[in-house]
């Protein structure tokens, strides 16, 4: 996911020990990730609907499975061993966004009344799925994007996960927590706008990918990813205490609070590449 400073102008090789450490940094987030969102579909199933709650459960202990086995490799293992892993790891990936899909098709068909999955959070848990997939190939064919591409298009993906993040908690918010509402809908607009903005960048390159537009991005971005991450990092907390009300799980709560800060580290680490600076 990230790009060195002489990669910025056609891309190198990637080395044996930085394929190593990202991939396991990757699969170490993103398998939490995919586990969660099992469990999550799992919830918003019907009792009746027997077939997927097993399908999600079997989900969830394949991609516990490759998160503990994650945990026993180190960035010294071998890196064959390690781009067999991720092939193993990206079936998982295609797998479980082919189920994600197919739970989306069966929703806007209406084949699942009374289900509790809305619509936008399978399409937005199927992108996540299918964004650890590509890392995965990516990484496996030692395909590193140029840096000013690669900062357009992390922050492209992850604004709109943050912007869906806060749509989200709003709707699930009991809708007597007016004030909280009121703040995750805030956050919905100001995702929003900054996605249309990102889009617009993106529209315009190559001559939009100077030092001074790309450095702005990321620091106009940051703002607002840390002032979610801090609002989701307090609901979390609140949730957790049992302080207000809403029909969020905990776990989703602290979910949703571990992607912002992981977005976070990657405006970090794009900024330190572009300016040249440490993190």
């Amino acid at each position: 996911m990230y790009w060195n400073e002489e990669q910025q102008s056609g891309g190198s090789n990637i080395s044996p020990m930085e394929f190593v450490e990202r991939s396991l940094e990757e699969i170490r987030f993103w398998s939490r990730i995919m586990k969660e969102h099992s469990l999550f579909l799992r919830l918003g199933f019907r009792c009746e609907d027997t077939q997927l709650i097993a399908e999600a459960n079997q989900f969830f202990h394949i991609f516990e499975r490759i998160e503990q086995q994650s945990h026993a490799f180190t960035n010294q293992t071998d890196p064959m061993t390690i781009r067999r892993f991720n092939s193993e790891v990206q079936v998982a990936a295609a797998n479980i966004y082919a189920f994600k899909r197919k739970v989306l098709g069966l929703i806007l068909s209406c084949q699942l009344p009374g289900a509790n999955n809305f619509p936008l959070l399978v399409d937005h848990i199927s992108r996540e799925a299918n964004y650890f997939r590509k890392r995965l190939i990516e990484l496996n064919e030692g395909k590193l994007v140029p840096l000013a591409d690669a900062i357009i298009k992390e922050n492209v993906f992850f604004l709109r996960i943050m912007a869906d993040h806060a749509k989200f908690i709003g709707h699930l918010l009991d809708p007597s927590e007016r004030k909280l509402v009121d703040i995750a809908r805030n956050f919905s607009n100001d995702f929003d706008e900054l996605l249309f903005q990102a889009r617009d960048l993106d529209g315009m390159r190559p001559y939009s990918q100077t030092v001074p537009l790309l450095d702005q991005f990321l620091d106009q971005n940051r703002v607002s990813v840390v002032s979610l991450r801090d609002f989701k990092k307090t609901a979390r907390d609140l949730i957790e205490e049992c302080k207000i009300k809403s029909i969020i799980h905990p776990l989703l709560a602290d979910h949703v609070y571990r992607e912002a800060d992981h977005f976070l580290t990657i405006i970090d680490m794009f900024d330190a590449h572009l300016t040249g600076t440490n993190v």
